[in-house]
């Protein structure tokens, strides 16, 4: 069996009906047939992801999103075979990947997602997955806005998705 999981990070998305309706459209569309939904941080206001309707929405606090319990700094997600570490990051990008697997040390995690610099990133190091679907809505200096998708079966694989 295959896993498919819809990432994204870095929405930076209040409530309004255009923020809905761009949701409710990723989720129609590049994130169609997703058994799940993980938000990598910077959601800023959490009734967002609501827009997702189909499948379950599991998220992290990004450094622009308030203290609150369902936004955890941190998780460890198990789905099939595979454990996922979930957080946004902070600081500068230069050594940002090191920072976050100092804090999942002894996690023997098989794939890190993560945000925090909108920069789309899929690679393996050391054993591990390190996967962040950039910005689906503040490319900053990317080309492109994108979001990511986690594959989970006998092997793990990620893809980014370029939304435009």
């Amino acid at each position: 069996m295959i896993h498919r999981i819809g990432v994204l990070s870095d929405t930076h998305l209040a409530a309004t009906g255009d923020a809905l309706a761009f949701l409710a459209d990723l989720d129609e569309g590049a994130f169609a047939g997703v058994e799940m939904i993980l938000h990598a941080g910077d959601v800023v206001e959490a009734d967002v992801l609501q827009a997702f309707t189909r499948c379950p929405v599991l998220a992290v606090r990004g450094n622009m999103d308030p203290v609150t319990p369902s936004l955890p700094g941190k998780r460890v997600i198990e789905v099939g075979n595979a454990r996922i570490g979930l957080m946004h990051g902070w600081g500068a990008s230069y050594d940002l990947e090191d920072r976050l697997l100092k804090e999942f040390h002894g996690a023997d995690l098989d794939v890190l997602i993560y945000g925090h610099s909108h920069r789309p990133v899929c690679y393996q190091r050391n054993g591990i997955l390190l996967f962040n679907p950039g910005s689906a809505t503040d490319r900053r200096n990317m080309p492109y806005h994108s979001v990511g998708i986690l594959e989970i079966g006998a092997e793990i694989n990620g893809s980014i998705i370029r939304l435009d």
